[in-house]
């Protein structure tokens, strides 16, 4: 069986608390893009997980990537699943903001439980992701949602921001730690008083660029200017809104859907360039 696990981006993202359990609450809308990895599980006759990998490298041992934990997760609650070969074509670059292993993790989880008939219903499937990680259980449903808590408290959204828009998905060779990103974070909790980010991606796009914030922002473009310059320079070839996803590194611009993406845009970008439709 093979799928193909794909990325989100972050539409807004306040920081609005720190908690007593050390993580911060967050508001953010999540949108799936289809930039993928390729994902392909199979049985085998022996025992356990053969994890391999291709595409961007990933510096970790087999045993600790995502993927195979996912399959260790369910083994340990279903010790009646058999063994499995597993390979992971890795296209959506990490440190990106982008959300590309927890993806592949929900993937894996939606995957087993087809192969295998466990009779997983979609909720028991987030109650494994979100283990897994926190926007993990994004990726089951895998549609518009309005994340909030730790980005796991998900409500769907009946609709698509922007849809009707051009995207374009950019990276620096910058990767952004999430520690990095939360050094010296400014918390907005008032955000949580005002308008929704919901509310606010209901105005003309036209409005997002001094409403629809990226917290992080504050905080990853003074230590990465070539990410403040992506986003710089996407706002200067026409885009009708730009900002960096998650905590970085990826920018993402909308344009309208009439026009192309500039040619001028793209060969100055180059080889940064992740996904452009």
């Amino acid at each position: 069986m093979k799928s193909f696990p794909n990325c989100k981006i972050n539409l807004g993202l306040r920081v609005l608390r720190k908690r007593t359990d050390g993580y911060h609450d967050l508001s953010s809308i999540f949108l799936p893009v289809p930039l993928c990895d390729e994902l392909e599980i199979e049985p085998m006759a022996e025992e356990g997980c053969l994890f391999t990998q291709s595409g961007i490298a990933i510096d970790c041992a087999p045993e600790l990537n995502i993927c195979f934990r996912a399959y260790q997760l369910l083994k340990e609650h279903f010790p009646q699943l058999p063994g499995v070969r597993m390979h992971l074509v890795k296209n959506i670059p990490f440190g990106a903001g982008l959300g590309g292993g927890s993806s592949d993790a929900a993937f894996a989880l939606k995957m087993l439980n087809q192969l295998f008939s466990l009779g997983l219903n979609q909720s028991q499937l987030c109650s494994y992701a979100a283990s897994l990680g926190a926007d993990c259980a994004f990726f089951i449903p895998n549609q518009p949602a309005l994340a909030q808590g730790i980005g796991d408290q998900l409500t769907p959204l009946d609709f698509n921001p922007i849809e009707g828009f051009r995207l374009l998905l950019a990276k620096p060779s910058d990767s952004v730690s999430t520690r990095e990103a939360y050094s010296g974070i400014t918390l907005h909790p008032e955000a949580a008083q005002g308008p929704s980010l919901v509310q606010l991606v209901r105005h003309p796009i036209q409005q997002w660029q001094a409403t629809v914030v990226n917290d992080f922002e504050q905080t990853v473009f003074p230590l990465h200017p070539a990410i403040a310059e992506l986003k710089k320079l996407c706002l200067s070839h026409g885009a009708l809104y730009a900002s960096m996803s998650g905590s970085g590194a990826t920018v993402f611009a909308l344009f309208p859907q009439h026009s192309p993406v500039p040619q001028s845009l793209l060969q100055s970008l180059g080889s940064q360039v992740l996904f452009c439709q």
